[in-house]
C-alpha cells in the first residue's frame, strides 16, 4: 500500500513550513525562551490562518479539516520549535469536540477555533502544556475514564519550573469549578496522544538535520567526524527513530480521521514510538555535537529539552507500550 499526503496536505505542510522557517527562527526562539514569553505576533498569525481551529468542525467556527491535516502542522510547529500555544490549545479544542456536550461545544469551540482564547489539555496530576495562560483546560483522569472541562480561572492552577523554557508548564487542579464531558474521553486523550507525537516527529527532523549539518562540518584528524563510521551509525540510528515514529504518527492521525476502531491501538502505538525517538534522537545530537553540545550557546538543547517534555505529556514509552498490551490481550481474549 502506498499512503501519501494529497496535493492539498502537502500544500498545507508546504506553507507552514516556509512560514516558521522565517517566523520562527532559532534566534526568535533562543529570544523568547531566555525572556520567558511567546511573540505574541507569532500567535497572532497563526491564528488568522486558522491553524488553532484546522480541525475543529465548521459548524462551531473552525476549519472542517481533519486530525492529519492538523499533525502536519503540529510536525512543522515541532521542527521550528515554534513559540505558540498552538498543540495545548489544539488539543483542549479536540478533547471538547470529541467529548464535550452539545452546550460545551456551542460555549467554547467557536472561541477556541477563532483564537479569541486558548486552552489548555492534559492528565490529572500531571503537568500541562500551557496552563498558566490559558482560559478553558480539559482534565482527564488518570484512568483516562473520564473528563472535565473548566474555566482556568476556576481551577487551581500552579506554574511548573521545567528545564525546557521554550513553553510554560503548569499543574492543574479542578477546585470547585468544572463540568464532566459526557463523551469517550478516553478518545480525547487519544487524540491528543496523536497530535503530540506529530509535534514529537518535528523535533527530531529538526535535530537530526542540525546535526547532519554539524557533522559534515566539523573535522577532527584533518577529516569531517562524519566520516567516522561510528558518527555514521550514530545518524542511522536517529534516523531510523524519526522515521519510525513519522509513519506511525501519521498511520494514527489517518485512523482518527478514517477508521475510529483503529483509533486507541495507533494512538498508543504513535506515542510509544515518538516518545522514545524524541528522547533517544536529542540525545544523539547532544552527543554528536561534541563539547560544544554540551553548552548553553548550541541550539540543539532547545530541542532536547522540549523533547523530554513532549514526551513524558501524556504517557511516555512504557505507558503506551503497556497499552498496546492491554489492547492486545483484550483482543486476545475476545477470539
Amino acid at each position: 500500500m502506498e499512503f501519501d499526503f494529497t496535493e492539498d496536505q502537502h500544500e498545507i505542510k508546504r506553507t507552514a513550513k516556509d512560514l516558521l522557517g522565517k517566523r520562527s527562527t532559532v534566534e526568535r526562539v533562543r529570544s523568547a525562551a531566555e525572556a520567558a514569553t511567546y511573540e505574541e505576533s507569532l500567535w497572532t498569525e497563526l491564528v488568522e490562518l486558522g491553524w488553532p481551529g484546522v480541525a475543529i468542525s465548521e459548524e462551531h467556527g473552525g476549519g472542517g479539516l481533519g486530525v492529519l491535516e492538523l499533525a502536519t502542522l503540529l510536525e512543522e510547529s515541532g521542527y521550528a520549535l515554534a513559540n505558540s500555544p498552538l498543540l495545548a490549545t489544539a488539543a483542549c479544542g479536540l478533547a471538547i469536540q470529541e467529548a464535550g456536550s452539545d452546550e460545551q461545544k456551542d460555549e467554547w469551540l467557536p472561541k477556541l477555533a477563532s483564537g479569541e482564547i486558548t486552552g489548555s489539555f492534559g492528565i490529572e496530576g500531571q503537568t500541562f502544556p500551557d496552563a498558566p495562560d490559558s482560559d478553558v483546560i480539559v482534565v482527564i483522569s488518570e484512568d483516562g475514564a473520564t473528563g472535565t472541562v473548566v474555566a482556568t480561572g476556576d481551577a487551581d492552577v500552579v506554574e511548573d519550573v521545567t528545564i525546557d523554557p521554550t513553553r510554560r508548564y503548569g499543574t492543574v487542579g479542578l477546585g470547585e469549578g468544572g463540568d464532566a464531558l459526557p463523551g469517550d474521553a478516553s478518545a480525547a486523550l487519544a487524540l491528543a496522544a496523536v497530535i503530540t507525537s506529530a509535534e514529537l516527529v518535528g523535533v527530531c527532523t529538526r535535530a537530526l538535520e542540525m546535526t547532519v549539518e554539524y557533522v559534515k562540518d566539523r573535522k577532527q584528524f584533518g577529516h569531517p567526524v562524519g566520516s567516522f563510521q561510528a558518527v555514521q551509525h550514530r545518524a542511522a540510528q536517529m534516523l531510523l527513530h524519526t522515521e519510525g515514529a513519522r509513519s506511525v504518527t501519521y498511520y494514527a492521525a489517518w485512523a482518527a480521521d478514517a477508521d475510529r476502531t483503529l483509533l486507541a491501538e495507533a494512538s498508543a502505538l504513535a506515542k510509544s514510538s515518538a516518545s522514545k525517538a524524541g528522547v533517544e534522537v536529542t540525545a544523539s545530537a547532544i552527543q554528536a555535537h561534541g563539547g560544544i553540545g554540551f553548552t548553553w550557546e548550541a541550539n540543539v538543547h532547545w530541542f532536547y529539552k522540549r523533547a523530554q517534555l513532549d514526551a513524558a505529556y501524556l504517557g511516555g514509552t512504557k505507558t503506551h507500550r503497556a497499552r498496546l498490551t492491554a489492547i492486545a490481550a483484550a483482543a486476545s481474549g475476545s477470539r
